[in-house]
């Protein structure tokens, strides 16, 4: 379609001369190019086209009026306005259709990413459903103990091949599927872990804390690389089930003991992520996990001992033999005793026991008695070289006796060596932790790369990474496109993503912008939702500042997060210590440097160890160093400066973390296989 100009002015009414003759005009009209009038001034022309205009010229001399040529004119006039505006319409729907093309072809974007994503977990959805229909078998009594080992390892050895007999005969009963599992002979040696994680959250089932993410995280890491993990949870009543594939029922009552007599619990068994997942609900105790709260009750040791003596009694009654049972925490730490006091010998002489430490603020400080209640020998234990509170020796702290009867020790630690943990944040735990030292190794958070990848993201405008970063810059103008923003590049653009649970200084961030603006700079807020008490500061503080820079988003839109991330220079953060803000790493990934909002030039140090540490062995991880060399102790107004003045190092900087590997798959992964391996040894 051709461009139409109209240019629009008043036209002056001129005094035409008289004429002897008047010519008559033939009738006007506008033709499409297929010959159809137009629709709004349409006039027919009869006769036949050979007939001499000039005789109808004549005879229409005494009717035609010089204000006839204004009545055309103002037609034709009106006649381009019509199709003017028509072709405005037809560029909006085609802009329209645009959008929804793309929008159309980004959600089979999607479904490809998760159709690929999804290949080798639906292999492994069905090997862990498998082994969960084998432990039922043993609970039935329909194998033994020794035999259902043997079809453990038979299902991790065979996973693809058996994954695509399963898929077919699922839905059989069990003395069918034990048919079929006999079939198969076992020819090659196991060349995975089998770990079974003993703990009180996992995402998304339980969203509580660092634990939750944690679980779930490594857990697909290690399945992705062949290990065979499962997770024993309790059945809160406040659990998300969503994304339990296959949730069902065991039909057998499993016992455990607990104040002096067996209870009975119900099993449920399922599969999340393509981890097998058993949930174990009490029956007499049934107050334990039925409440709002997952901790902060006055029984909490109760409600987790008895747990803990449960899954172990659930774990030799199915005839389990883990490589690793890994524990988490205060919570679960009794398993440690529990094993090596009565269940080692009960064909667990292989598994050794590996103990993670998400944070050393709650220790589970009980008395000594209630060690009784779950089966231990309160004398036995309360001794100090055991589990007696290095503070009052009255009392049992059960996070020490995870560390003491642990082969080994993991802390989950992003930022701290291990010397700061252990001298500056173990909270009277130092003599203990010294003691075993050797069993302790330091492993960083991760993110969760299938969600998190600038080079495969598909709600980016064009995907980057560290090796072509041109996507980066058209991620950049799309944002400042979508908020309104100037599209200069020169400009830096800030985002600033904090989380609602945490408390944000709105005076130093009102300090920080203010500075800020001082250099030209466009910030973005990121809401949670447009009732958040986060949210309500944000908007008093823009009201406030009243910069047209300054932009927020109230709501939570998890296509502006993915472009926020990829479109920014820097990220605004409140710190790198939280474990459960995912931010700093996610913003290094996408080639954003994450900078602390507590940090500036002349405050003290946000990262507060001795840097003469950090390169030795085990004393802090890769991403601690990575951190400190680049942006851990560095202000906005610094980056901002190191931006504009030094653009090849900030460049340099930037690459350099974008090349590590942050994700559960990375460092956290590496840390975990050896301590596993290391363990497993022994």
């Amino acid at each position: 379609m051709g461009t139409l100009f109209f240019f629009h002015s008043a036209i002056p009414r001129l005094q035409l001369p008289s004429m002897p003759k008047p010519i008559a005009l033939p009738p006007l009209s506008c033709l499409r190019k297929n010959g159809d009038v137009n629709g709004l001034h349409e006039q027919k022309s009869e006769g036949n086209k050979n007939v001499d205009t000039s005789q109808s010229i004549y005879d229409d001399d005494k009717n035609v009026k010089p204000d006839n040529i204004w009545q055309l004119f103002r037609e034709a006039q009106q006649n381009i306005l019509y199709l003017n505006k028509q072709r405005l319409g037809a560029i909006e729907e085609l802009d329209e259709t645009n959008k929804e093309k793309q929008s159309l072809l980004n959600k089979i974007q999607k479904l490809e990413a998760e159709k690929l994503a999804g290949a080798g977990k639906d292999n492994l959805s069905t090997c862990s459903e498998l082994l969960l229909r084998i432990d039922a078998m043993v609970l039935s009594s329909m194998v033994s103990p020794g035999e259902a080992s043997e079809l453990r390892s038979l299902v991790m050895n065979h996973k693809v091949s058996l994954a695509d007999i399963f898929n077919i005969i699922s839905r059989k009963r069990d003395t069918e599927l034990l048919g079929e599992l006999r079939h198969f002979s076992d020819e090659h040696k196991k060349n995975g872990f089998h770990i079974v994680h003993i703990c009180t959250e996992m995402t998304p089932l339980v969203r509580r804390g660092s634990v939750a993410s944690y679980v779930t995280g490594i857990s697909r890491a290690l399945q992705r690389k062949g290990h065979l993990v499962e997770v024993i949870l309790p059945k809160y009543a406040s659990l998300n089930l969503d994304e339990v594939q296959g949730l069902r029922e065991v039909n057998v009552e499993a016992y455990s003991y607990f104040n002096g007599q067996l209870h009975g619990n119900k099993i449920w068994t399922g599969v999340v992520y393509g981890i097998g997942v058993t949930l174990i609900e009490p029956f007499y105790y049934s107050s334990f996990f039925s409440r709002e709260m997952i901790y902060g009750y006055p029984d909490d040791f109760e409600r987790f001992s008895y747990f803990c003596r449960a899954s172990l009694d659930y774990i030799v009654k199915c005839g389990k033999q883990p490589d690793i049972l890994h524990l988490h925490n205060w919570e679960t730490a009794i398993v440690g005793p529990l094993f090596w006091d009565m269940f080692v010998k009960q064909g667990l002489e292989g598994t050794r026991i590996l103990f993670t430490c998400h944070d050393f603020n709650s220790q589970g400080i009980e008395k000594p008695d209630k060690l009784a209640l779950c089966g231990l020998d309160p004398l036995r234990l309360h001794r100090p070289d055991r589990l007696q509170d290095n503070t009052n020796a009255e009392l049992v702290n059960i996070l020490k006796g995870g560390v003491v009867y642990s082969n080994g020790v993991v802390i989950m630690s992003s930022i701290y060596p291990k010397h700061i943990i252990v001298h500056n944040l173990s909270h009277e735990l130092e003599p203990t932790l010294n003691v075993h030292r050797d069993k302790l190794v330091i492993a960083p958070y991760g993110l969760d790369k299938s969600t998190w990848d600038p080079s495969t993201d598909y709600f980016l405008p064009e995907n980057f990474n560290a090796e072509n970063m041109n996507g980066k810059a058209v991620c950049k103008v799309a944002l400042l496109q979508q908020l309104g923003l100037s599209e200069h590049s020169s400009i830096i653009l800030v985002g600033c993503i904090f989380s609602d649970g945490h408390d944000l200084d709105e005076k130093r961030l009102k300090e920080v912008i203010l500075n800020a603006k001082q250099h030209d700079i466009q910030f973005l807020f990121m809401g949670t939702n447009e009732r958040s008490v986060l949210n309500q500061t944000l908007e008093s503080l823009q009201k406030e500042l009243k910069d047209d820079n300054l932009k927020l988003v109230p709501t939570y839109d998890e296509a502006l997060l993915h472009l926020t991330l990829a479109g920014s220079d820097i990220i605004l953060c409140q710190s790198f210590l939280d474990p459960t803000d995912e931010i700093p790493l996610i913003a290094l990934r996408y080639g954003a440097a994450p900078i602390a909002l507590a940090n500036d030039a002349s405050s003290k140090r946000a990262i507060p160890f001795d840097t003469s540490f950090i390169n030795q062995d085990r004393e802090a991880t890769k991403y601690s160093k990575l951190i400190n060399s680049t942006f851990g102790n560095m202000s906005l107004s610094l980056a901002i400066d190191e931006i504009r003045t030094n653009p090849a190092t900030w460049k340099r900087k930037i690459l350099q973390a974008m090349a590590h590997d942050l994700s559960w798959d990375g460092e956290c992964y590496d840390v975990h296989v050896a301590a596993y391996s290391a363990i497993k040894n022994m």
